[in-house]
């Protein structure tokens, strides 16, 4: 069957694309931990304005993540179908499950592998 995707391989698995991931996905964490301390710390709600943009930048950096991974996931990921199921019912408890797939399953995978060894093939080869 003949695919039609709005982002290619090339664009998911880019050495920039890695990059905004890992960037997102590091803001996704913070988020999460953001959320258990002042969950944790009971701060007056007078701090949350000052939180805001931090807020802000961790939902955004939660909500690339979460599409760009399940965009990954469905399309260009060549695991088994259980660990599929597996990571699509991690990634529904955003913003950690998400991130956790990138570590663990996007960056590790033989796609993302085999751009990086090509983009360090092309930059030896003009030196």
């Amino acid at each position: 069957m003949l695919r039609y995707y709005y982002i290619n391989r090339e664009w998911m698995v880019s050495k920039t694309a890695q990059r905004v991931y890992r960037f997102a996905a590091c803001l996704s964490i913070g988020l999460f931990v953001l959320l258990i301390a002042l969950r944790r710390l009971h701060l007056p709600l007078a701090v949350l304005p000052t939180l805001r943009l931090v807020i802000f930048f961790g939902v955004v950096g939660a909500a690339t993540t979460m599409v760009a991974m399940e965009y990954f996931l469905f399309g260009f990921d060549t695991s088994s179908e259980i660990k599929k199921v597996f990571w699509f019912a991690v990634m529904m408890f955003p913003p950690l499950g998400p991130a956790l797939y990138f570590f663990f399953v996007y960056s590790r995978s033989r796609l993302v592998r085999e751009n990086a060894n090509h983009v360090g093939a092309l930059s030896g080869s003009t030196q």
